[in-house]
């Protein structure tokens, strides 16, 4: 994912968009016409899915954040006011009030 819906700075809100349940379905329909030589790949594909659609929102918020900072290099103390300067230059429309409770939602969500 690289950007959540509904930033700015004038709205705070985070909404996650999650596709896993079409992307289970889809798995199914294909482990079921699978030949015996796709079946092992399609069936540990499936359960991956399974495993991250359990996720809940807020540790899919709390994964993103971290992807977000990995891409702008961030390797330091996540709970740090520079890891919340890291995600606002890493996502500019991020109002520091969302940056800080997605920063909040990281710390409590490790992975």
């Amino acid at each position: 994912m690289t950007g959540i819906t509904g930033l700015s700075k004038k709205n705070n809100f985070v909404l996650a968009i999650r596709d896993a349940d079409v992307v289970a379905a889809t798995l199914r329909r294909a482990l079921a016409e699978a030949s015996p030589e796709e079946r092992l790949g399609l069936e540990r594909a499936a359960a991956l899915v399974e495993s991250t659609a359990s996720a809940t929102e807020t540790q899919l918020r709390a994964r993103w954040v971290r992807s977000r900072l990995a891409e702008v290099g961030f390797t330091g103390d996540i709970t740090s006011v520079a890891a919340v300067r890291a995600l606002r230059q890493a996502e500019p429309k991020l109002s520091l009030l969302a940056a800080v409770q997605l920063q909040k939602e990281a710390v409590a969500h490790p992975e």
